[in-house]
């Protein structure tokens, strides 16, 4: 159900754009000459092939860390650089209230204590080619159902050829600009990653919600890990306590030497998702729909969460990582529609858009792939605007909110693990794992409450299920006394309840609720299917007239969490008569601090004021300016996926962790403002720093030899 949420950008094929300036997420197997003499010219001073395709290519050090996030291998033992904030659920999970990680930071001062973290994994990009002629040929009449199959089949099918000469490989097939290119990209994925250091949260999430998507900034958001690999191949293994670090072939070297204003800067990672040619319509849908609903619903989840992490540590712990992952994406979409209304946006993509009728309109030879018919786009839209509304709150109130409302919609689902004999379906039960450690049942049944009855609240009444009517009839619209009678009387949460295909399992009233639910969802996204399908097809058509209207230009397309280069410049911006600078000191984190009592997102332990406070950092001291340097500013065109991703200057070198965006930058899925967004990085320095002077950490120091 995750996946078919009310995400229209999602639903729609992956578009492509031209290059302005220095926008741009480029694939790096075939990156385009203008662009590569553009970088030169910028500042980089390396050979094309050390971006990607030699032994040594900086690109062979980029990781993509679990599938979310990105990172960078710094030393020839396979230690990793990646985000706090990336690596927070790992440390979250193993943190304990005897061993709080997350509050007091972690080092291992050796490799026998350095902590397996279960589910982690890293993956290297081994090789990326175009394949489109082949995929074309297969699924030429096919409709989309038939398409999605047959492209599985033709994945499983490479993977199997080159598991055949190396079986620690595997190949993932992505569509390019709307679907008119298909990329096979080869990676190596590594399952035993460990943990290796984290500065107390205080640090590595300094300025908390209070300063995300902010600028100045001057979180130390970084954490590092170990890759380590089976002691005979050097290869990917599951865990085991015989296993030893990975020896990669090549590494980022980590530099000292800083940066200045308007020096080279250039990312490479693996941003997650942009839609920059969404139509207008498409965009004042996800402003008002899906962003709105996004915020209106979070708000009371996220003060019921820290009302009772408050209150109790383990609680803290139980929900620390869902709470700072639900408030990222709150603070994103207050900023996104501040950022649509503040530069017009939907009015100058309508003006585009009228712009490209122009163009269609003045073709002598019509072209189905690009004759968009705008009008019914537009209708398409406004007819699915009521469905939309009900499907964004549906995920917002229901989807992994509540531990009741997920084992209700699961056991509906049948995403629930059977047992039993396989050969007698009457003797066969599901059961939940107990996983009582993980939730607290006070705040379970507060948010369950507060749910349902926003949701009732909020959406029209026809939509309402019949549970609703029960409530309203039973309990006098009371939800507080409802979900009491709910907890008090369903079995979900009961430890090691065998529920059985039968009857008495049908009238739980938690699974009532949960099949009254999962209907709703099937049958509103039932009517809104066909009409997405619709505007899918005309978006793409969109899409392609921008790229046939601009053909003389280079295009990259929409991020799809593969891969990509992106390059500009160190530098600050201005903006109502505010010079941002471009980089942040000690002396500005050590200002914050000094309002902790005050503002709990800027409470530091004592040693950390009294390190950031020193009259003299040492080598990390920046040489130009004689500063200790916390962040910085760059120009690079990035977006979720990207945090982590290692910031190189023009000679290949690390100087830096991608973590975040500025306030302005919150629309650059759809929009990429040149003079307004900003890549934010966490200095390396000032990562080098904390581990030498507050962890002590001076093996992995020896080990990463910074120059």
């Amino acid at each position: 159900m995750k996946k078919s949420t009310l995400i229209i950008a999602g639903l729609l094929a992956l578009g492509s754009t031209s290059i302005h300036a220095d926008e741009g997420m480029w694939t790096l197997y075939n990156l385009p000459d203008a662009v590569y003499q553009q970088m030169v010219a910028e500042g980089f001073q390396m050979q094309r092939d050390m971006l990607y395709g030699s032994p040594n290519a900086i690109s062979n050090s980029v990781i993509s860390f679990s599938g979310f996030c990105s990172g960078v291998v710094v030393s020839p033992n396979g230690l990793v650089f990646t985000n706090h904030h990336c690596g927070f659920g790992a440390i979250n999970a193993l943190s304990t209230v005897e061993h709080d990680y997350m509050k007091d930071g972690f080092y291992a001062k050796s490799y026998a204590e350095e902590l397996p973290s279960k589910d982690l994994f890293v993956s290297f990009m081994k090789k990326q080619e175009d394949i489109t002629p082949r995929v074309n040929k297969l699924i030429a009449g096919k409709n989309a159902e038939q398409t999605e199959a047959i492209i599985d089949s033709l994945i499983n099918h490479l993977t199997d050829s080159i598991k055949a000469i190396d079986k620690t490989l595997h190949i993932n097939i992505d569509a390019f600009y709307e679907g008119n290119k298909y990329y096979a990209t080869t990676y190596q994925d590594f399952q035993d990653v460990r943990l290796v250091f984290t500065a107390p949260k205080s640090m590595g999430k300094f300025g908390g919600e209070t300063d995300n998507w902010m600028w100045p900034r001057q979180t130390s958001d970084f954490s590092v890990f170990r890759i380590y690999a089976n002691p005979k191949t050097n290869g990917p293994a599951s865990y085991s306590k015989d296993n030893v670090p990975y020896q990669p072939s090549s590494w980022a070297p980590v530099s000292l030497d800083g940066y200045k204003d308007k020096d080279f800067a250039m990312t490479i990672g693996y941003p997650g998702s942009t839609t920059r040619y969404l139509s207008s319509y498409g965009i004042q849908q996800r402003r008002d729909l899906e962003n709105a609903i996004r915020v209106q619903v979070r708000d009371i989840k996220l003060a019921i969460m820290k009302k009772y992490m408050d209150k109790d540590r383990k609680t803290r712990i139980q929900y620390e990582n869902k709470y700072v992952t639900s408030a990222n994406y709150w603070k994103n979409s207050i900023g996104m529609n501040k950022c649509i209304d503040s530069i017009g946006l939907i009015r100058q993509k309508a003006e585009y858009e009228a712009k490209i009728q122009r163009w269609l309109d003045e073709k002598t030879m019509k072209d189905s792939t690009v004759n968009v018919d705008l009008k019914k786009l537009e209708t398409l839209y406004k007819e699915i605007n009521e469905p939309a509304l009900v499907l964004n709150y549906w995920n917002e109130s229901f989807w992994n909110v509540s531990e009741l409302l997920q084992r209700a919609l699961n056991i509906i689902r049948d995403a629930v693990d059977l047992y039993g004999p396989k050969d007698n379906e009457a003797a066969q039960y599901m059961q939940f794992k107990d996983n009582s450690s993980e939730w607290n049942l006070a705040l379970d049944k507060e948010m369950t409450a507060a749910m349902l009855k926003n949701f009732a609240e909020q959406v029209p009444a026809s939509y309402l299920p019949e549970e609703f009517n029960f409530i309203k009839t039973k309990f006098g619209n009371d939800y507080k006394k409802y979900t009491d009678w709910l907890y008090s009387n369903s079995k979900l949460l009961v430890k090691d309840y065998k529920f059985y295909h039968d009857e008495k399992t049908l009238k739980d009233p938690g699974v009532m609720l949960g099949m009254q639910l999962v209907i709703l969802y099937q049958s509103v996204m039932s009517q809104y299917a066909q009409n997405v399908k619709a505007i899918s097809s005309e978006e793409k058509k969109l899409c392609e007239a921008k790229v046939q209207m601009e053909m003389d230009m280079p295009h990259y397309s929409d991020a799809n969490s593969t891969m990509r280069l992106s390059y500009g410049q160190v530098g600050g911006y201005m903006i109502g008569g505010f010079d941002s600078n471009y980089y942040t000191t000690a002396e500005s984190i050590v200002e914050k601090m000094k309002l902790g009592k005050k503002i709990e997102d800027y409470k530091v332990e004592p040693i950390m004021m009294n390190l950031m406070s020193a009259k003299d950092f040492g080598r990390y001291t920046d040489k130009r300016t004689g500063k200790m340097q916390l962040c910085f500013l760059t120009n690079n065109d990035i977006t979720g996926g990207n945090s982590g991703s290692p910031m190189f200057d023009g000679k290949g070198r690390l100087i830096g962790l991608a973590f975040d965006g500025n306030w302005d930058s919150l629309s650059s899925d759809i929009n990429f403002d040149r003079k307004l967004a900003r890549c934010i990085g966490v200095d390396i320095r000032f990562v080098l720093y904390l581990m030498d002077k507050w962890g002590h950490a001076d093996r992995l120091l020896k080990e990463i030899n910074p120059q």
